[in-house]
């Protein structure tokens, strides 16, 4: 299907020609045919009128745990270990593939009414993540995030449930839907594993090609105790196995020291930052100046629903950019509209390998229509600015993914929402929590 933006503000992110006015961007399968200021020759199924619209690439969220919409704000007012070990666990002990598919339909159906066109997602029961991806139409870099709690001396990748579930997981999905799935390699933590996991994480993602997906240094208290029981951070001595070896992307990275910045930007590992749920969690803020100095990349994520509360893109880029102005700017200066953007759209597609995150000819067309005529976002007088400090995701009014518009004015055209709910609400919830 041929599909024509016309007469469109478009939000590049194309550093030569970061925004054009009254532009044209024609979309031809899955792909963006041209961008210019000038109407391109040739028939066109549809022509969308973009006046008073900003297009822009889709958003990239770049670390999520889908499926815990199902515990939006449960466990509230604790502190990261003692929330997973007195709220979550329990919880996700009884999860089973029903919930699993409420969940993550439920939170793809929020992140795609939001702008989001692309995640890197990690779950357990992770095939049916996928299905529900493939369904919803996004596009999803996934992964399981091995834990082993056993015996370093009585590991065996026979036994191991993650290991066999990252098996199976590569076989079945890796590259599903033409490219829409990509499976990645993954460790929940260093202090939710051990050495002999990680070196079998490590080998795996050698021999498939694969990426690794890591939570690293989220909390002063799990950066400290690793040096005490390893000699080394996280970062480091998961280098030791070659966890880093394929780059990927390390979730928080708020408490990096030693040269762990450094050792990640040699290793092509992004640091994915959450600034919303670091917060909530009270993990403490990621020093993003310091990450850019070292050379590393950094995108964004919401983490799950259950630390956030929601999965805003929009919320994620302006809470980034004010908690970095009261903790680091008065050394740095202020980080800039188009660097917090850059945050929620290339940095984090090229983080995952995908082909998105820019307006221009070839790349894969992940693009969001905002209505700029919302009373919230006039007067523009810069639209980066607006986009950051200002609008919000209702104020999305089209969503396309991969060539294919999947949600416009307020419709979602690839999930049923009433099903979805009725799901959660019916078996979900009532699942998990009982009569609460």
């Amino acid at each position: 299907m041929a599909i024509l933006f016309e007469k469109v503000t478009a939000v590049t992110m194309d550093k030569s020609r970061p925004v054009l006015k009254d532009a044209y961007v024609s979309v031809e399968g899955t792909k963006i045919a041209s961008v210019g200021t000038q109407r391109p020759a040739g028939e066109f199924d549809r022509v969308i009128d973009g006046t008073g619209k900003v297009l822009m690439p889709g958003f990239v969220n770049a670390h999520t745990h889908v499926p815990m919409t199902l515990m939006r704000g449960y466990g509230g007012g604790c502190d990261l270990h003692t929330w997973l070990n007195d709220y979550i666990f329990p919880v996700e002990a009884k999860l089973d593939e029903r919930c699993v598919a409420a969940g993550a339909g439920l939170g793809l159906a929020e992140m795609i009414a939001g702008g989001t066109t692309c995640i890197a997602d990690m779950y357990m029961k992770t095939g049916t993540v996928a299905k529900t991806v493939l369904e919803a139409g996004i596009s999803a870099n996934l992964s399981c995030g091995g834990v082993y709690f056993g015996d370093p001396a009585d590991f065996s990748p026979e036994k191991c449930n993650d290991c066999q579930t990252q098996i199976v997981l590569t076989e079945e999905w890796h590259g599903a839907g033409e490219g829409q799935i990509l499976v990645d390699a993954s460790i929940h933590a260093e202090y939710t594993s051990t050495p002999p996991l990680w070196q079998w994480m490590a080998d795996f993602a050698q021999k498939h090609g694969l990426r690794m997906h890591v939570h690293v240094s989220e909390t002063h208290g799990e950066h400290e105790r690793c040096i005490e029981k390893y000699g080394k951070t996280p970062a480091q001595v998961m280098d030791q196995y070659g966890v880093w070896a394929n780059g990927g992307i390390a979730a928080h990275c708020v408490y990096l020291s030693g040269g762990d910045a450094e050792l990640f930007a040699k290793r092509g590992v992004t640091a994915v930052h959450n600034p919303v749920s670091n917060l909530k969690l009270m993990s403490g803020v990621a020093p993003l100046f310091f990450l850019k100095d070292c050379g590393m990349r950094v995108a964004l994520g919401t983490d799950s629903v259950a630390s956030n509360n929601s999965h805003s893109i929009f919320e994620e880029m302006k809470t980034a950019a004010l908690v970095q102005n009261c903790s680091f700017a008065e050394d740095h200066g202020q980080l800039s509209a188009a660097d917090i953007l850059a945050m929620a759209t290339v940095n984090g597609a090229r983080a995952l390998g995908r082909d998105t995150g820019v307006i221009a000819e070839g790349k894969t067309a992940d693009l969001i229509l905002i209505d700029f005529t919302s009373p919230n976002l006039f007067p523009c007088h810069d639209v980066m600015e607006n986009l950051v400090y200002s609008a919000a995701p209702s104020n999305v009014v089209m969503n396309m993914a991969r060539g294919k518009i999947i949600y416009e004015n307020g419709t979602f055209l690839t999930l049923d929402l009433e099903k979805i709910r009725a799901e959660a609400e019916g078996y979900a919830l009532p699942h998990l929590f009982g009569g609460k």
